[in-house]
């Protein structure tokens, strides 16, 4: 009987022992429902992911391989830290939310290869994510190379995906590609190969039974390059891939390179539901706070007018764009958009006219630039202009003494380190002389916004342009409007220029009116450029104009309310006392939804469905309470709450 009872307890003891040891290489997150294990086998690392008791992610690879040294096997152990909590607080007008607070556990795993060298391998687990990076924490001032990564996410094979390929490199209209601009496959199976070798971009989806994974990266500074996932993904394992060496700034490197100390980007999963992944924050928590010589006042957020993207080049010329101007004052929003070969057509005395003339309508004007260089062969001008400091800062000074709010830079065609680089330094020479940043044809902005608070927006997708060149853009639109809520712009602000209430020339437009009229709230972007001219607004009803005229420039809080990838989204959006819920639909019956109006306000209701025939809008007022919307097929509706 001693016997037993002794080795009942030995056997409890050593079991405690056996969890204790396993634990030692495990982080979990404040409430304890996601965790990261960390182990080792045959000299190499590896993690696996956990959403309470289901396993979300397999063990899956960790390490680089540098010129010098190979950290991805031959590893030892060399230690781990205690856990340590992390704790931040924010604001950031340009994102879904003003006010964040992030809060994460941390533990470093110190790893060393057989030669020596030091790895460490930081892991934060928030309770919507994990987040993991790489340092080099030895001081070297000798410049080293990084050949490749070994991460990967290695899913179920049950998994399902929406994911955008990446385009090549050098192809595409003027050789511009890659911009972002393809659009998601949707819920295919993981493991299918992308259609090229460039892979596939960030955000990446994923859906395994109860949990969503959004894959991305951030913190990405001048110190690497940014970085996709590869074209094979063989039983569902996802590696990281670095871009092509073509697409660089002109002389310069694609991978990454540095002296050390050496910080890599975080690698970021957002874990959970789709009300988890649509209202997460892990893009921006993870990013470099705010510089300090960049006062986010001093780039004011709001919407813009502008003529080409109905009008296209015939409509840059000094009287098109001073109705523009008087359109954006009578719709009461903040810009003016200038696009391409004003230098040419309007010309700098002209436009220093116009410039004066919109800030006596309290409009302020944006100008359009070719980011130039040798990656493209696009002629649109000005171009020539931003590719070395003392240019930038020859062109940005006269903007100023113009009085020009902003610059639209475009064509950028890479992700080389290089080209990183070039991006953070445009960014920073605008600020020194008070303009925001707008850019097209360019890489997704990884949370750079936070950073620099003069970044309003990024393209960084096939947006509205696209539907106005072709009508097979314009039959996938629904589809690709439901998608982007929860891929593209979760974390980013996106310039779709969404919105057109009325006919687009020469395109059969499949979205109904109210669709469109939903998008501004839906998509989020410091600054929205609207696609609507002054003659599609003079042609629907007052309450129509008064609601865009009304439109705030930025909003405060979101809250998911219903969805599914490219079937349907509703979400709402607060800004002042007020909600903005919007929802669309992409299928080809009624999506009819029940929403607690309570919840969002307590004085009065205005929802905004599509009519009874093409291109009309029904106004209702709702009593605060548990209210049935139905939404049209490829229709939508707006309600404001307050």
């Amino acid at each position: 009987m001693f016997y037993k009872f002794t080795s009942l307890i030995f056997l409890l003891l050593f079991s405690n022992g056996i969890l204790k040891a396993q634990n030692s290489n495990a982080v979990s997150s404040p409430d304890n429902n996601l965790t990261v294990k960390f182990k080792m086998s045959n000299g190499k690392a590896y993690y696996s992911i956990f959403k309470k008791n289901e396993q979300v992610l397999e063990a899956s690879a960790l390490g680089l391989v540098r010129a010098d040294e190979n950290f991805s096997s031959h590893l030892t152990l060399l230690s781990v830290s205690n856990i340590t909590n992390v704790s931040d607080t924010y604001t950031l007008k340009n994102a879904k939310r003003l006010n964040n607070h992030y809060q994460a556990k941390k533990r470093i795993f110190h790893l060393k290869t057989a030669s020596g060298k030091i790895l460490d391998i930081i892991f934060q687990v928030s309770n919507d994510g994990i987040a993991f990076r790489y340092h080099f924490p030895d001081k070297d001032a000798a410049v080293k190379r990084i050949l490749s990564e070994q991460t990967s996410y290695n899913f179920f094979a049950e998994t399902k995906a929406w994911l955008q390929p990446m385009s090549v490199a050098k192809t595409g209209w003027e050789s511009t590609n890659p911009s972002y601009e393809e659009y998601y496959k949707k819920e295919i199976n993981v493991g299918e190969a992308a259609p090229s070798a460039a892979g596939w971009v960030y955000p990446a989806l994923f859906h395994y039974r109860d949990n969503w994974v959004l894959i991305s990266e951030a913190g990405l500074d001048g110190n690497y390059c940014a970085t996709r996932l590869k074209q094979n993904s063989p039983d569902g394992n996802y590696e990281i891939g670095f871009p092509d060496e073509r697409e660089a700034f002109t002389g310069g490197n694609v991978k990454p390179e540095s002296i050390s100390p050496w910080f890599t980007p975080w690698r970021i999963l957002t874990i959970g539901s789709l009300k988890t992944i649509t209202e997460s924050t892990l893009g921006t928590d993870l990013a470099y706070p705010q510089k300090p010589n960049i006062n986010p006042a001093d780039y004011p957020l709001g919407k813009a007018s502008w003529s080409w993207i109905i009008l296209k080049d015939n409509s840059i010329t000094y009287d098109v764009q001073k109705k523009f101007i008087d359109f954006a004052a009578d719709m009461k929003w903040e810009y003016c958009l200038i696009d391409v070969d004003w230098d040419t057509k309007i010309g700098f005395e002209k436009m220093q006219q116009l410039s004066d003339y919109a800030k006596s309508k309290n409009v302020g004007l944006i100008l359009w630039y070719n980011s130039a260089g040798d990656w493209n062969t696009v002629k649109y001008t000005p171009k020539n202009k931003l590719t070395t400091k003392a240019n930038r800062q020859k062109e940005f000074a006269m903007l100023q003494k113009m009085g020009i709010k902003g610059i639209k830079v475009d064509f950028f065609g890479g992700d080389g380190q290089s080209m990183i680089k070039y991006y953070l330094e445009i960014f920073e020479d605008a600020a020194k002389y008070g303009l925001n940043v707008n850019c097209h044809g360019a890489t997704l902005p990884r949370g750079w916004q936070r950073t620099y608070p003069n970044l309003v927006t990024m393209e960084s997708i096939k947006g509205m342009e696209f539907i106005t060149f072709d009508q097979n853009n314009a039959n996938e639109a629904p589809y690709h409007a439901t998608t982007i809520p929860f891929t593209r712009n979760v974390f980013d602000p996106m310039d779709f220029t969404p919105m057109t209430l009325t006919k687009i020339p020469n395109i059969n437009r499949k979205t109904s009116s109210v669709f469109e009229l939903a998008l501004p709230i839906i998509f989020q972007s410091g600054v929205q450029h609207l696609a609507e001219t002054p003659e599609g607004i003079a042609s629907v009803p007052d309450f129509i104009k008064t609601h865009l005229q009304n439109f705030p420039a930025s909003f405060t809080d979101i809250k998911f309310i219903d969805g599914y990838p490219g079937k349907y989204v509703i979400m709402a959006r607060k800004a002042g006392n007020k909600w903005y819920l919007a929802g669309i639909n992409s299928g080809q019956q009624n999506k009819t939804v029940t929403i607690d109006l309570s919840q969002f306000g307590k004085n009065k209701a205005t929802l905004i469905t599509d009519g009874d025939s093409e291109f009309s809008f029904k106004k209702t007022d709702l009593q605060l309470k548990s209210t049935e919307i139905t939404i049209k097929p490829f229709g939508g509706f707006v309600a404001v709450v307050e």
